[in-house]
Formats: C-alpha cells, structure tokens, sequence
C-alpha cells in the first residue's frame, strides 16, 4: 500500500482496510449509482455501534472511484436550521452525478419534513441520498410519491464469519476470536474494542470485557447514550437485570413511578425489542449497562435483583410456570448457567419430532461414537413424539435431542427401558412428596463452549413435562464430562449409584436432585437470594401484605395513634395494636438484611431513620457519617427491604 502523505490520508487507509462483509447492503447501495436506480433515496437504519457509519464511508470511497461527487453531512454537527441544511447541499445541487451522504440523521429529524418538501426535490434527478440514522424511518419517507423513489435498508449485526475477519483484520485473530465474536453480538463496535483490548492485553478475555471502565464507557456512549436524556434511570436499571420488562414489573418494583409512562419510554428506543409479553434490551446493550449500573450502585442492582425475582416468584407460583425462564436469568452461577437456562434461544428454538429427526440424530450420534445408545432413543421418537424434543438452530437444523417425561405421563415404552424404567419405579416411590421430571437423554450435538444448547436442553425438559413446579430432577450425567458433574453437585444432586446404567464403554450415572418442599420455582429463587448474600425466604404461599401499609407503619413508628389505626395492626386495644405493629417492624429491622457491610449499613440507617428516636433525618445521617444524598439513598433502600420482608409469604 502506497505510504499516506496525510494524517487524513492514513485515516482513510485505515478505515478502508478494516472493513468487511455488507456484501449485500453494498450491492443494493452500488445498483443505485446505475442509471435508472431503483431508489433514488436509501434510509439504512439500525441500533448504536451496528456500523452504519462506516458502511457509508465505504460506499463513499467506490462512489467517488467511479466519478461520482460525494457531500457528507453530519447530523451532529449541524445546527437544526433549514439554512444549514441548504448551504451543505448547494454545491450538490449542481453536480450530474451527486451522492449525499447524511450520517445521524437522528440528530436533525426535526428538519426531515423541511427535507423532503423543500431541498431534495431541488436536487438534479440522478442525485443518489443515503441517510443513515437509529430509528426506523419516519413513515412520511414511504407516502405522497416518495414511495416510489425511497427504499430502506435495515442494518443487522454482522454474521460470525465476517466478525471473524474483522478481528483478523484488528490483529486480534487469535484463540479468543471466537469468544469475542460470541461476546460482542455481532456490533461491529463492540468487535473493535474488544480487539483494541485484546492487542493492548494478552491475558485480556470476552469475561473480563463487562469489568474494565475503559471499554464500558466508550460502548455505552457510542450505543445508547444519546437516546438516554429521557428515560429514568430507575427503569433503565431495571430493563439492565430483568430478561423480560412489562409494565406490571416496573408497577411492583418501582411502585412510585409512572411505570406507563416509563415503559413507553423503553419501547421507543432503538436498542429494545418486543419478547414475550413485554420487552427486552439488544443483549450487548443489556449487558453493558448493567455491569455499568453494578460498577456505579451495587446495592441499588442487589436490590432489584431481589426485588425482580420475588416479583416474578409470585406470577410463577400463580399460574405462571414458564416464568421460570425468567428467573433462571437472574441466577449468576455458570455452572448452574451450563446446565440451566435459555441463553442459546435468540439462535436456537427447541421443537417437535419431524421427518427426517431421527435420520439426522442417528448420524450425529454415530460421528460422536455412541451408535449404540442410539436404539434406547429412537424407541421414544417412534413409540411416544410427546415425550421427546429436538432443538433446531436457525437453519433448521437438528443440533441437540431429549427425551423427558414425568411419572405421571411416562408412556408404555419407559416401563421396560433398561436406563429410565428403574428410575421411574423409584420416582414413583418419591412421589409422595412432589413430582418428578425426568431426562432419559440430554444430548448437545454444538461444538458451543459456553453450553448454551445443553442449558437449553435443561430448561425445555421441565417445560414439556407437564409439571408445572416438580419437586425432583433425575439427570443423566456422563461421568466423562466434568461439567456435568459440577452441575449436579452444585444443585445438591445425590448420586443414586444403584441406578447407574452401563451399555460397553458408555455409562450413564443417576443423579437426583431435591429441589425441596417448594418444588424447583423456590429452589430457583434461593440460588438467586444466595448469590445475594440473602437467606432464602419462605417457599409456602400466602397472602401479600399492603406495601404502603407498612412504609406508613416506619414513618410514624413513634406516634403510637397512628400505629394504632394501622392496617397492619392487631389487638382489641390501641396500646395492643401499637405493640403489635412495632413489633411486626423490630422484627423485620432484625431478620430482613444479610451480613455484608453494604447489609449491616442498611440496617443501621433503617434503626437510626426510623426506630431509634435520634432527632432529625439530617442528625441522623450525621451520626452515620454519611452525606445528606446517601443516607436517603439507603433509607429508602432499607424501607423496601422491610416492605419486602413484612409483605413475604409466611
């Protein structure tokens, strides 16, 4: 490459030599500068950091090598006035072969209408505009005659070959390529700064990526930032932990906010997308704020992270099993995750037995060498579909199998299986205390590393089996892996020895888990709370206490006729029904925070703010030695904390 004689230059030799695929996109913008293009106006469109700026620089440079006369404008550089806007398209306006690149279009969409009535109807009719910016495009570009003009052109995430070839290009093409790729989402900005990160740190990896300030911040900036001014931070936080944010989540965790309003809020930005009943943040996105949320206010994330899985707890046990999925989300555990989860669903989705299923496991199982367990299965898909699943990648292809069943629903077939026939006789024996589920194959065809299928796998058995909440797991574990060994074990699995099966080489150990008395939804809910540092609340039912009731009952602790008139009061006299209240709060005071300084902080602040008689709020924070800001910060923080405690199950 010849030597560039100008920064500018050796900018541009840069750019241009880190750039790859949009093989498509680049065709569809290319066919444009033919004569009579199919569009005369291109809006591209896509999230922060999915490369839209530099897909336009690229088109650019082969525009302008075949002669065309290229004007870039910068939406953040203009001022949002017609008479800018027009002085940077005059020198357009008289060239026969004008390409006009607009860039962060978001910036000026209040001069779009202005746009397109005023100036580029003044434009030579082979002038080319490509205007790139967050949102989807205002629909007024489709309407009144440009329809037949205008094409968009929506922006995805760059698919994992051509993100393999961006960070060869960066010079980070080494053995963490690939978890980088995995990691960054296909963001072509993500990519970049994780191979800037990489180059600079050998021992540098993806895990690490959510831990280093330096690489948050500019991933933040460039991705979401500037669609932050309006949207609270409360909410924002909460959409960062939560896999699914609905309107009835932020009512119940932030029971002070206009959650309407903060939800429509949420669903208007360009980096969420509707799932399930409510919506979801770009996974690199959700990720990066909340690793920047839990840098900046650990207890504020501890306690939504709490807050979230009681919420979601309550609708699970409720008539809402499949929440459970939600829940696995909040657990933090990877070895847990490995075995547990649903992280492999944006490229995976499990699905019923179709023709072909059984020809394309057989196979797979003979390359892995286990043809001979292959038959036991086989059985299953033929004799009971119902009772086994495939999971299919986004080609349709089968990537894993299970087999699962209950010993409700266990079919003929299981009775005399030489695996899972003995462990439904004891399955039946453990029914008196709940139900089981139970895997006769858990089988990941996936080379993945990071076991996003097998977790897969996990979770889809307890949701086809038909038990909403079981009490036991038994699991087929290969003693050859580790991992699923540490599974297991993590769970409090108990190795059932006398019903191991061995069939030649191949061995498969049965491990039983006990989820106990509240089934798998509670023991799912503890993981969370010890993660936390949290004891695991109650797992038995029963009614919710009114919220505001309690916060009432802190406030006016030592006004003795108020605590009288309390909702939360019991007795047949005033003095009865204070004590009964001021009990109900010491009590809470003492049993609703953990051990951690954070914990023991909380609580000294909820004891000084409310229980002790200390004066004012203001000496109160002096005594505690912390600023006006902070101490109310954690008073509110610790109310809930008692809220939570008082409102819990019994």
């Amino acid at each position: 490459m010849q030597g560039a004689r100008t920064l500018a230059e050796r900018l541009e030799q840069r750019d241009r030599s880190r750039f790859v695929g949009r093989a498509g996109e680049l065709a569809l913008l290319e066919g444009c500068l033919e004569p009579d293009p199919q569009a005369n106006v291109i809006l591209v469109s896509g999230p922060g950091g999915i490369g839209k700026s530099t897909l336009l620089r690229e088109f650019g440079r082969r525009a302008a090598a075949k002669g065309w006369d290229v004007y870039t404008i910068e939406g953040r550089d203009l001022t949002p006035t017609p008479d800018a806007l027009e002085e940077l398209l005059r020198d357009a306006a008289g060239s026969e072969q004008a390409l006009v690149l607009i860039d962060t279009f978001e910036k000026m969409g209040g001069l779009a209408g202005y746009l397109r009535r005023e100036l580029l109807p003044a434009l030579p009719d082979s002038t080319l505009i490509v205007i790139a910016g967050r949102g989807e495009p205002d629909a007024a570009w489709f309407a009144d005659g440009w329809e037949g003009i205008a094409a968009e052109l929506p922006l995805a995430g760059l698919a994992p070959n051509e993100a393999l070839c961006l960070l060869a290009t960066s010079g980070a093409g080494d053995g963490r390529a690939q978890a980088i790729v995995e990691w960054a989402q296909g963001s072509p900005l993500a990519l970049a700064l994780a191979a800037d990160a990489a180059a600079e740190d050998a021992s540098w990896t993806p895990e690490q990526g959510m831990e280093r300030p330096e690489l948050l911040r500019p991933l933040i900036r460039r991705l979401v930032e500037t669609e932050l001014d309006e949207v609270r931070q409360s909410a924002l936080m909460v959409a960062s932990v939560a896999r699914v944010t609905t309107p009835e989540l932020l009512r119940d965790v932030l029971p002070s906010a206009d959650a309407d309003a903060a939800y429509e809020r949420l669903r208007s930005l360009t980096f969420t997308e509707p799932l399930s009943d409510g919506l979801t943040l770009h996974e690199l996105v959700r990720k990066a704020l909340n690793a920047d949320f839990r840098r900046r206010d650990p207890e504020r994330e501890r306690m939504l992270r709490r807050q979230i899985v009681d919420h979601l707890y309550e609708r699970a046990i409720n008539g809402e099993p499949l929440l459970i999925i939600d829940i696995a989300h909040l657990v933090e555990n990877p070895v847990i995750r490995w075995g547990f989860g649903w992280d492999g669903a944006p490229a995976h989705r499990v699905d019923d037995i179709r023709p072909g299923d059984i020809e394309s496991a057989c196979e797979q199982m003979a390359k892995r060498g286990q043809a001979a367990l292959w038959p036991m299965a086989e059985r299953f898909f033929r004799e009971a579909p119902e009772r086994a699943a495939v999971i299919r990648d986004t080609e349709d292809r089968v990537c894993a199998y299970l087999v699962c069943m209950t010993q409700a629903n266990a079919p003929a077939c299981a009775e005399d299986d030489p695996l899972i026939g003995p462990w439904l006789r004891q399955a039946r024996i453990d029914s008196a205390l709940g139900d089981s589920v139970l895997w006769h194959d858990s089988i990941d065809f996936t080379e993945d590393q990071q076991a996003r299928v097998k977790a897969m796998i996990g979770m889809a058995g307890v949701l086809r089996s038909g038990s909403p909440n079981p009490r036991f797991a038994y699991l087929p574990v290969n003693p050859d892996i580790p991992m699923a060994i540490a599974f297991a074990k993590t769970l409090g699995g108990e190795h059932l020895e006398h019903l191991d099966f061995a069939l030649g080489p191949h061995r498969v150990q049965c491990h039983r888990l006990d989820y106990g008395s509240g089934g798998l939804l509670a023991a799912a809910r503890a993981v969370v709370y010890s993660e936390l540092g949290l004891a695991a609340p109650d797992p038995t039912p029963g009614s919710l206490v009114d919220r505001e009731a309690i916060r009432d009952a802190l406030r006016n602790f030592h006004l003795p006729h108020e605590l009288a008139r309390s909702a939360l009061a019991r007795g047949t006299t005033p003095g009865e029904r204070c004590e009964f209240v001021r009990a109900l709060i010491r009590n809470a005071a003492e049993h609703a925070f953990g051990d951690t300084h954070n914990e023991r902080l909380l609580q000294r602040v909820l004891t000084h703010g409310y229980i002790e008689h200390v004066g004012s709020h203001e000496q109160a924070a002096l005594d505690l030695s912390l600023s006006r800001a902070a101490y109310f910060r954690r008073l509110r923080v610790a109310a809930e904390r008692v809220a939570d405690h008082i409102s819990r199950p019994a």
